[in-house]
């Protein structure tokens, strides 16, 4: 019985600890190193995104909330994109990949749109489930900011402007 409550009192401090971090610190962990099968069968890695700040939006199109979002977030790259900003959109696995290609090309989205069919792009990204999940990644390759849902834009903008910034 002693060994349980060292292990629950052991874990409460971890995860005070944890909170205190995400809290106190500045919040910024590295992005996962993963791979991104973009929809014309490309590549393209979380390295290949260091240098610049990007955004990664999981979404679905059968979430009324990323649908109704996406105007937005193609007026975030069209607003950023020749300052080294970059965004890929990360279909879910359970999104069928047709569905995908549809939205894609009837919404001409202008910026790079990946599925993630086997869904460990989503699982190393803090295993996503719900959606719309978008996370900001600085020019070191550091997650900044995440949102579940959709974000404040105008609030966006201005940790972009800042991160664009950076040195």
């Amino acid at each position: 019985m002693q060994v349980k409550k060292w292990l629950v009192a052991g874990a409460v401090a971890a995860c005070a600890a944890v909170a205190a971090v995400v809290v106190l610190g500045t919040g910024a962990s590295a992005a996962p190193q993963s791979t991104f099968v973009l929809l014309d069968g490309s590549r393209q890695t979380t390295q290949d995104l260091r240098g610049k700040v990007a955004l990664v939006n999981f979404w679905a199109t059968s979430c009324t909330t990323c649908v109704a979002e996406m105007p937005e977030i193609v007026a975030t790259y069209d607003k950023f994109k020749d300052r080294g900003f970059e965004t890929l959109a990360v279909a879910m696995s359970y999104d069928p990949p047709s569905y995908v290609v549809n939205f894609t090309e009837t919404r001409k989205l202008p910026f790079k749109v990946a599925i993630d069919n086997t869904g460990e792009v989503a699982r190393a990204w803090g295993d996503v489930k719900l959606t719309p999940s978008t996370f900001i990644v600085n020019k070191r390759g550091e997650i900044v900011k995440s949102f579940v849902g959709a974000p404040d834009f105008a609030e966006l903008h201005k940790l972009i402007e800042r991160l664009l910034a950076e040195a």
